[in-house]
Protein backbone atom coordinates (compact mmCIF):
# COMPACT_ATOMS: atom_id res chain seq x y z
CA UNK A 1 0.00 0.00 0.00
CA UNK A 2 1.24 3.48 -0.85
CA UNK A 3 2.02 5.44 2.33
CA UNK A 4 2.70 9.07 3.15
CA UNK A 5 6.31 8.20 4.00
CA UNK A 6 6.77 6.98 0.43
CA UNK A 7 5.51 10.30 -0.94
CA UNK A 8 7.76 12.26 1.42
CA UNK A 9 10.72 10.12 0.37
CA UNK A 10 10.10 10.83 -3.32
CA UNK A 11 9.80 14.56 -2.66
CA UNK A 12 13.08 14.51 -0.72
CA UNK A 13 14.74 12.56 -3.52
CA UNK A 14 13.59 15.13 -6.06
CA UNK A 15 14.78 18.06 -3.96
CA UNK A 16 18.17 16.55 -3.13
CA UNK A 17 18.90 15.02 -6.53
CA UNK A 18 20.72 11.96 -5.20
CA UNK A 19 20.18 8.89 -3.02
CA UNK A 20 23.11 9.85 -0.80
CA UNK A 21 21.79 13.33 -0.03
CA UNK A 22 18.20 12.11 0.32
CA UNK A 23 19.25 9.45 2.83
CA UNK A 24 21.14 12.07 4.82
CA UNK A 25 18.13 14.40 4.97
CA UNK A 26 15.80 11.55 5.94
CA UNK A 27 18.25 10.38 8.64
CA UNK A 28 18.43 6.83 7.26
CA UNK A 29 21.23 4.83 5.69
CA UNK A 30 21.56 4.77 1.93
CA UNK A 31 20.99 1.03 2.07
CA UNK A 32 17.72 1.45 3.98
CA UNK A 33 16.54 4.11 1.55
CA UNK A 34 17.40 1.94 -1.46
CA UNK A 35 15.50 -0.96 0.10
CA UNK A 36 12.45 1.24 0.72
CA UNK A 37 12.45 2.46 -2.89
CA UNK A 38 12.94 -1.03 -4.32
CA UNK A 39 10.10 -2.33 -2.15
CA UNK A 40 7.83 0.45 -3.44
CA UNK A 41 8.81 -0.26 -7.04
CA UNK A 42 8.12 -3.95 -6.46
CA UNK A 43 4.64 -3.18 -5.14
CA UNK A 44 3.90 -0.95 -8.14
CA UNK A 45 5.67 -3.22 -10.66
CA UNK A 46 7.60 -0.35 -12.24
CA UNK A 47 10.77 1.71 -11.86
CA UNK A 48 10.30 5.19 -10.44
CA UNK A 49 13.59 6.80 -11.40
CA UNK A 50 16.59 6.14 -13.64
CA UNK A 51 19.50 4.72 -11.66
CA UNK A 52 22.86 6.48 -11.96
CA UNK A 53 21.35 9.40 -13.88
CA UNK A 54 22.95 12.80 -13.25
CA UNK A 55 20.94 14.82 -12.45
CA UNK A 56 18.48 12.27 -11.13
CA UNK A 57 15.65 11.62 -13.63
CA UNK A 58 12.24 10.22 -12.73
CA UNK A 59 10.36 7.85 -15.01
CA UNK A 60 6.81 8.65 -16.09
CA UNK A 61 5.31 6.59 -13.22
CA UNK A 62 7.70 8.37 -10.86
CA UNK A 63 6.55 11.75 -12.15
CA UNK A 64 2.92 10.72 -11.61
CA UNK A 65 3.71 9.84 -8.00
CA UNK A 66 5.53 13.14 -7.51
CA UNK A 67 2.47 14.99 -8.77
CA UNK A 68 0.36 13.01 -6.30
CA UNK A 69 2.82 13.81 -3.51
CA UNK A 70 2.73 17.54 -4.28
CA UNK A 71 -1.06 17.45 -4.01
CA UNK A 72 -1.56 15.09 -1.09
CA UNK A 73 1.20 16.35 1.19
CA UNK A 74 0.03 19.94 0.87
CA UNK A 75 -3.47 18.84 1.82
CA UNK A 76 -2.14 16.85 4.77
CA UNK A 77 -0.11 19.84 5.94
CA UNK A 78 -3.16 22.10 5.59
CA UNK A 79 -5.24 19.70 7.70
CA UNK A 80 -2.54 19.44 10.37
CA UNK A 81 -2.32 23.22 10.40
CA UNK A 82 -6.08 23.56 10.83
CA UNK A 83 -5.99 21.16 13.76
CA UNK A 84 -3.22 23.18 15.40
CA UNK A 85 -5.30 26.31 14.97
CA UNK A 86 -8.19 24.63 16.77
CA UNK A 87 -5.90 23.54 19.59
CA UNK A 88 -3.84 26.68 20.03
CA UNK A 89 -5.92 29.54 18.69
CA UNK A 90 -5.30 31.76 15.70
CA UNK A 91 -4.37 35.13 17.17
CA UNK A 92 -0.88 36.56 17.34
CA UNK A 93 1.59 39.09 15.97
CA UNK A 94 4.20 38.48 13.31
CA UNK A 95 6.29 41.60 12.89
CA UNK A 96 8.98 40.95 10.25
CA UNK A 97 12.22 42.65 9.32
CA UNK A 98 14.33 41.80 6.29
CA UNK A 99 18.10 42.10 5.98
CA UNK A 100 18.12 40.31 2.63
CA UNK A 101 16.76 43.10 0.46
CA UNK A 102 16.23 40.77 -2.51
CA UNK A 103 13.85 38.57 -0.55
CA UNK A 104 10.72 40.48 -1.49
CA UNK A 105 10.81 38.48 -4.76
CA UNK A 106 9.58 35.40 -2.91
CA UNK A 107 8.27 36.83 0.35
CA UNK A 108 5.13 38.47 -1.04
CA UNK A 109 3.48 35.29 -2.39
CA UNK A 110 4.36 33.50 0.86
CA UNK A 111 2.70 36.26 2.89
CA UNK A 112 -0.37 36.20 0.66
CA UNK A 113 -0.85 32.49 1.35
CA UNK A 114 -0.10 32.98 5.03
CA UNK A 115 -2.63 35.80 5.40
CA UNK A 116 -5.38 33.58 4.03
CA UNK A 117 -4.49 30.73 6.38
CA UNK A 118 -3.90 32.86 9.50
CA UNK A 119 -6.30 35.83 9.25
CA UNK A 120 -6.07 36.41 13.00
CA UNK A 121 -2.31 37.05 12.95
CA UNK A 122 -1.35 40.72 12.64
CA UNK A 123 1.42 41.16 10.05
CA UNK A 124 3.72 44.17 10.04
CA UNK A 125 7.15 45.17 8.71
CA UNK A 126 10.16 47.18 9.75
CA UNK A 127 13.03 47.93 7.45
CA UNK A 128 15.43 50.36 5.90
CA UNK A 129 19.16 50.30 5.43
CA UNK A 130 19.87 52.13 8.69
CA UNK A 131 17.54 50.02 10.83
CA UNK A 132 19.33 47.26 12.80
CA UNK A 133 16.81 44.38 12.89
CA UNK A 134 18.64 41.75 15.00
CA UNK A 135 19.05 43.96 18.09
CA UNK A 136 15.41 44.98 17.59
CA UNK A 137 14.48 41.28 17.58
CA UNK A 138 16.30 40.73 20.87
CA UNK A 139 14.42 43.70 22.37
CA UNK A 140 11.06 42.26 21.26
CA UNK A 141 10.35 45.05 18.78
CA UNK A 142 10.12 42.58 15.87
CA UNK A 143 9.33 38.86 15.85
CA UNK A 144 11.27 37.45 12.89
CA UNK A 145 14.24 38.62 10.85
CA UNK A 146 15.25 37.17 7.50
CA UNK A 147 19.04 37.30 7.28
CA UNK A 148 22.09 35.58 5.82
CA UNK A 149 24.33 37.09 8.48
CA UNK A 150 23.81 35.48 11.92
CA UNK A 151 25.14 37.61 14.76
CA UNK A 152 26.14 36.45 18.27
CA UNK A 153 23.18 37.84 20.18
CA UNK A 154 22.06 35.97 23.29
CA UNK A 155 18.64 34.33 23.08
CA UNK A 156 18.37 34.46 19.27
CA UNK A 157 17.93 31.26 17.26
CA UNK A 158 18.68 31.08 13.54
CA UNK A 159 16.56 28.56 11.62
CA UNK A 160 17.78 27.74 8.09
CA UNK A 161 15.38 28.43 5.22
CA UNK A 162 17.51 27.44 2.21
CA UNK A 163 20.95 27.83 0.63
CA UNK A 164 21.51 29.89 -2.51
CA UNK A 165 24.44 30.68 -4.74
CA UNK A 166 25.80 34.20 -4.81
CA UNK A 167 26.55 35.00 -8.45
CA UNK A 168 28.37 37.95 -10.00
CA UNK A 169 26.47 39.87 -12.70
CA UNK A 170 28.49 41.26 -15.60
CA UNK A 171 27.77 43.20 -18.77
CA UNK A 172 27.41 40.93 -21.77
CA UNK A 173 30.65 42.28 -23.29
CA UNK A 174 32.67 42.27 -20.05
CA UNK A 175 36.26 41.07 -20.42
CA UNK A 176 35.90 38.74 -17.40
CA UNK A 177 33.50 36.54 -19.37
CA UNK A 178 36.58 34.80 -20.72
CA UNK A 179 36.88 33.22 -17.25
CA UNK A 180 34.97 30.05 -16.37
CA UNK A 181 34.66 31.46 -12.85
CA UNK A 182 35.96 34.50 -11.00
CA UNK A 183 38.69 34.71 -8.40
CA UNK A 184 38.94 37.53 -5.83
CA UNK A 185 41.94 38.90 -7.75
CA UNK A 186 39.73 39.37 -10.85
CA UNK A 187 37.82 42.13 -9.03
CA UNK A 188 40.80 44.25 -7.96
CA UNK A 189 40.27 46.70 -10.84
CA UNK A 190 36.45 46.56 -10.76
CA UNK A 191 33.71 48.74 -9.33
CA UNK A 192 31.54 46.58 -7.08
CA UNK A 193 27.93 47.74 -6.81
CA UNK A 194 26.25 46.93 -3.48
CA UNK A 195 23.45 47.91 -1.17
CA UNK A 196 24.39 50.75 1.24
CA UNK A 197 25.24 48.55 4.22
CA UNK A 198 28.51 47.74 5.93
CA UNK A 199 30.74 45.40 3.95
CA UNK A 200 30.80 42.72 6.68
CA UNK A 201 27.06 42.19 6.01
CA UNK A 202 27.57 41.58 2.28
CA UNK A 203 28.23 38.07 0.94
CA UNK A 204 30.69 39.23 -1.71
CA UNK A 205 32.97 40.73 0.93
CA UNK A 206 32.37 38.41 3.87
CA UNK A 207 32.64 35.13 1.96
CA UNK A 208 34.72 35.99 -1.13
CA UNK A 209 36.90 39.11 -1.12
CA UNK A 210 37.78 39.65 2.54
CA UNK A 211 39.09 36.09 3.19
CA UNK A 212 41.51 36.66 0.28
CA UNK A 213 42.51 40.11 1.55
CA UNK A 214 41.23 41.72 -1.65
CA UNK A 215 39.45 45.06 -2.08
CA UNK A 216 37.90 46.26 -5.34
CA UNK A 217 39.00 49.51 -6.93
CA UNK A 218 35.76 51.24 -5.92
CA UNK A 219 32.45 50.46 -4.25
CA UNK A 220 29.24 52.05 -5.50
CA UNK A 221 25.99 51.95 -3.51
CA UNK A 222 22.37 51.87 -4.55
CA UNK A 223 19.26 50.89 -2.60
CA UNK A 224 17.47 49.27 -5.56
CA UNK A 225 18.17 45.76 -6.82
CA UNK A 226 17.00 46.71 -10.31
CA UNK A 227 19.44 49.63 -10.37
CA UNK A 228 22.30 47.33 -9.33
CA UNK A 229 21.56 45.01 -12.23
CA UNK A 230 21.11 47.90 -14.68
CA UNK A 231 24.45 49.44 -13.73
CA UNK A 232 26.17 46.08 -14.19
CA UNK A 233 24.42 45.53 -17.54
CA UNK A 234 25.65 48.96 -18.67
CA UNK A 235 29.26 48.09 -17.89
CA UNK A 236 29.50 50.50 -14.94
CA UNK A 237 30.53 47.83 -12.47
CA UNK A 238 29.71 44.34 -11.29
CA UNK A 239 27.25 43.25 -8.63
CA UNK A 240 26.79 40.09 -6.60
CA UNK A 241 23.23 38.88 -5.95
CA UNK A 242 21.44 35.61 -5.19
CA UNK A 243 21.01 33.26 -8.14
CA UNK A 244 17.21 33.39 -7.94
CA UNK A 245 17.31 37.21 -8.31
CA UNK A 246 19.56 37.13 -11.36
CA UNK A 247 17.75 34.25 -13.09
CA UNK A 248 15.10 36.42 -14.79
CA UNK A 249 17.60 39.00 -16.04
CA UNK A 250 19.86 36.22 -17.30
CA UNK A 251 16.96 34.52 -19.14
CA UNK A 252 16.16 37.83 -20.86
CA UNK A 253 19.76 38.13 -22.04
CA UNK A 254 20.29 41.43 -20.19
CA UNK A 255 23.36 40.28 -18.25
CA UNK A 256 25.84 37.46 -17.97
CA UNK A 257 26.86 35.80 -14.70
CA UNK A 258 29.89 34.01 -13.33
CA UNK A 259 30.50 31.97 -10.21
CA UNK A 260 32.57 33.38 -7.38
CA UNK A 261 35.26 30.72 -7.17
CA UNK A 262 35.39 27.25 -8.71
CA UNK A 263 32.73 25.84 -6.38
CA UNK A 264 30.75 29.05 -5.97
CA UNK A 265 29.77 30.84 -2.77
CA UNK A 266 26.69 29.33 -1.12
CA UNK A 267 25.31 31.40 1.77
CA UNK A 268 22.41 30.15 3.87
CA UNK A 269 19.35 32.29 4.41
CA UNK A 270 18.00 32.12 7.98
CA UNK A 271 14.91 33.12 9.86
CA UNK A 272 16.03 34.63 13.15
CA UNK A 273 13.61 34.42 16.07
CA UNK A 274 13.79 34.73 19.84
CA UNK A 275 14.49 31.28 21.25
CA UNK A 276 11.35 31.27 23.40
CA UNK A 277 9.22 31.77 20.26
CA UNK A 278 10.01 28.40 18.72
CA UNK A 279 6.84 26.77 20.04
CA UNK A 280 4.51 29.39 18.59
CA UNK A 281 2.45 27.48 16.05
CA UNK A 282 1.63 30.42 13.79
CA UNK A 283 5.32 31.33 13.57
CA UNK A 284 6.38 27.74 12.86
CA UNK A 285 3.79 27.61 10.11
CA UNK A 286 5.21 30.72 8.46
CA UNK A 287 8.63 29.07 8.36
CA UNK A 288 7.16 25.88 6.89
CA UNK A 289 5.37 27.84 4.17
CA UNK A 290 8.45 29.91 3.38
CA UNK A 291 10.75 26.89 3.05
CA UNK A 292 8.28 24.94 0.91
CA UNK A 293 7.55 27.86 -1.41
CA UNK A 294 11.20 28.72 -1.98
CA UNK A 295 12.34 25.14 -2.60
CA UNK A 296 9.51 24.62 -5.08
CA UNK A 297 9.60 27.93 -6.92
CA UNK A 298 13.00 29.60 -6.69
CA UNK A 299 15.48 28.44 -9.33
CA UNK A 300 18.63 26.66 -8.17
CA UNK A 301 18.20 27.03 -4.42
CA UNK A 302 18.72 23.98 -2.21
CA UNK A 303 17.60 22.83 1.20
CA UNK A 304 19.97 23.84 3.96
CA UNK A 305 21.06 21.51 6.71
CA UNK A 306 18.37 21.59 9.37
CA UNK A 307 20.67 22.80 12.11
CA UNK A 308 19.22 25.55 14.24
CA UNK A 309 21.92 27.96 15.37
CA UNK A 310 21.60 29.32 18.88
CA UNK A 311 24.41 31.83 19.32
Amino acid sequence: MLELRHLRTLITLRESGSLVEAADRLCVTQSALSHQLKDLESRLSCELFVRKSRPLRFTEPGQRLLALADDVLVRVEDTERDIQKLLHGEAGRLHLAIECHSCFNWLMPVLETYRRQWPGVVLDFSGGFIFEPLPALARGEVDLVITSDPQPISGISYLPLFAYEMQVALANDHHLLTRDYLTPQDLIEETVITYPVSRERLDIFRQFLDPAGISPKTVRNTELTLMMVQLAASGLGVCALPNWVLADYLAQGLISVRRAGADGVWPVLYAAIRSEQKRQVFLQDFLTLARAHCLRHLPNVVAADDDTKII
